[in-house]
């Protein structure tokens, strides 16, 4: 059985690769086998920083340099990542491979020739009006993840008017609010991945 991709995408320093690195432990608990991809324009950084993590086995965490444009690194052509996850698939069958990729808060991100759900990560010291500006991410991810709310009051954001835009950005769409470094807030991420995409494999 193929493995069920989920793509992670947001702008740069959103809280990307930490929220990989928090699902991890809870994927490892729920007895869910993960691999990793992680994709950078000219470098595998954060796939290192994955495989130095002690989170996964780092074989299974595999970096592609895209080379492409930031504001969407993968959507135009996702081939490489496409052959990177049957790399994975084939060698480990893992269960579910989290595809982790940049881009700016109008990209759409990743095509659905190569993922089957999507989150996008935003934090609110990029700004309160991101979901006002109802950019491709925002509106047409699976789940919408704003992260670093622990921030809101050091950058003058408003919180409970991005919980207000979000909510009219995406009606009936689920959205979820982080603490990623704090680690909270990952354990509704992980039940709505589950609910949405992985619920067969659970039941298993």
């Amino acid at each position: 059985m193929a493995a069920v991709r989920i793509g992670i995408g947001g702008p740069v320093g959103c809280g990307k690769t930490r929220l990989v690195e928090r699902l991890l432990p809870i994927c490892q608990d729920e007895g869910v086998s993960v691999a990793v991809i992680t994709n950078d324009l000219v470098t595998a950084e954060d796939a290192e920083r994955v495989r130095r993590s002690g989170l996964i086995d780092p074989d299974r965490v595999l970096g592609v340099e895209s080379g492409a444009c930031p504001h969407t690194a993968i959507r135009e052509d996702p081939s490489v990542n496409i052959e990177a996850a049957e790399y994975l698939e084939s060698r480990f069958s893992p269960d579910l491979i989290l595809i982790e990729s940049g881009g700016d808060n109008l990209a759409a991100t990743f095509s659905s020739e190569l993922v089957d759900w999507w989150a996008f990560v935003i934090d609110v010291s990029a700004g309160d009006d991101i979901p006002r500006k109802r950019g491709l991410g925002v509106l047409r991810a699976d789940l919408l993840i704003v992260n670093k709310i622990d921030l809101a009051p050091h950058v003058d954001a408003d919180l409970d008017r991005i919980r207000q835009d979000v909510a009219a950005a995406r009606p009936g769409r689920p959205s979820l609010f982080t603490d990623l470094r704090r680690d909270r807030g990952v354990r509704p991420v992980f039940d709505e991945i589950a609910r949405s995409a992985l619920f067969h494999r659970i039941a298993e």
